[in-house]
């Protein structure tokens, strides 16, 4: 039987304790979830840290999942993936052990106080939409009317250095 439900794209990140395997465990997880199927995962990437600088690199990666859980319920999944892996609040934009972000549920546009679909950052951020685009580059933005490729594309190409693939996932 196929499951029905709607598509979303979840960006991955880690820069501590081994973020390569932290991000691994975390799409293994997220492959776990009821109601739920991975469809695809981008490669790995390598990507400079934003906001505070004066941190290690981050390992970032993009999965699409088909799920029949809501929007609030798939951010609550997230969230007891991040606390069972060991999550704990930080500073903003500092190092994390895993970052599980939701980055579009279908076509939707929320806007509630803890849970803005699409992410409110995504599309200004080389380390979201280089693998984004890796696995699907012709989903339009909802607010914006416009591609993954096209939004990365008009990010420009002046720090490609920024955001290197470095290995490709199992999916």
């Amino acid at each position: 039987m196929a499951l029905r439900g709607v598509i979303a794209y979840i960006g991955v990140g880690s820069n501590l304790e081994e973020p390569l395997r932290q991000c691994r465990l975390a799409l293994q997880k997220l492959d776990a979830l009821n109601d739920t199927r991975m469809l695809r995962t981008s490669s790995f990437y390598r990507t400079e840290p934003v906001g505070v600088r004066e941190q290690g690199p981050f390992i970032n990666a993009v999965a699409e999942i088909r799920t029949e859980l809501s929007a609030r319920t798939l951010l609550g999944s997230l969230k007891a993936i991040e606390e069972e892996m060991g999550r704990r609040e930080s500073l903003r934009w500092g190092p994390r052990l895993i970052d599980l972000d939701i980055l579009l549920y279908g076509q939707d546009i929320l806007q509630e106080e803890d849970l803005v679909v699409p992410h409110p950052e995504f599309h200004k951020r080389r380390f979201v939409l280089a693998p984004l685009c890796e696995i699907s580059s012709y989903v339009i933005h909802p607010v914006f009317g416009i591609s993954m490729q096209g939004l990365l594309t008009r990010l420009g190409y002046d720090d490609l250095r920024g955001v290197v693939k470095i290995q490709q996932t199992d999916g």
